[in-house]
């Protein structure tokens, strides 16, 4: 796991959500996380078995943010879980071996030791700037993407292509990033802006 890791907004607007989505994967982004903490159960079913077969078409990777149950219904590829979304260890007992399990770590190296041990394949840190997801989240050091946790590191939060660089050379795997894509007036061009960072630090 490597680059770049859209999320996707709180928009209602399924066919939109999709559109945007598929510009973003046919620019390369081989990795997805449903995340809609807006609308109903059942519009988020919709949203998710959509985006579903989106991502089988372009070879690329589902995670669900949140929802175990979620992710089961829609046949994601994984889950993603914050501090108070479940028992990581169990998430790991459901998924299995073959589908992913991500874990918020907010500041914490500490925690993505824990997450580690419990089964997390991939860690998150942020918020590593000012977010307009989430404005009071504090802030994540680029000194946590140095940390020998043995799974790949991701940074989230405000991330942007004129600000991301600094995170890749401090060692940030993966770069979650919402409203930089989904916001953009041209989604692909952000993408392959946000893919370009790695090729230029391999």
């Amino acid at each position: 796991m490597r680059g770049l890791y859209a999320i996707t907004p709180d928009w209602a607007d399924t066919a939109r959500l999709v559109r945007v989505s598929e510009m973003i994967l046919a620019a390369g982004c081989r990795l997805l996380q449903y995340r809609n903490k807006t609308v109903s159960d059942c519009h988020r079913q919709e949203q998710a078995v959509a985006l579903r077969g989106l991502t089988r078409r372009y070879g690329a990777t589902l995670i669900v943010n949140d929802d175990l149950e979620l992710a089961d219904f829609c046949e994601a590829d994984g889950v993603h879980l914050g501090g108070e979304d479940g028992d990581l260890g169990t998430a790991r007992q459901r998924l299995g071996a073959h589908r992913f399990l991500g874990a918020s770590c907010y500041q914490s190296v500490d925690l993505a030791r824990q997450a580690v041990a419990a089964g997390a394949d991939y860690v998150a840190f942020g918020s590593v700037y000012p977010s307009p997801t989430k404005p009071l989240a504090l802030r994540a050091g680029v000194e946590l993407f140095a940390a020998p946790l043995g799974v790949p590191r991701c940074a989230i939060g405000g991330i942007t292509p004129d600000n991301a660089l600094p995170l890749v050379k401090a060692g940030a795997d993966l770069l979650a990033v919402i409203s930089a894509l989904y916001d953009a007036p041209d989604p692909a061009v952000a993408t392959r802006s946000f893919l370009s960072l790695y090729k230029d630090c391999p």
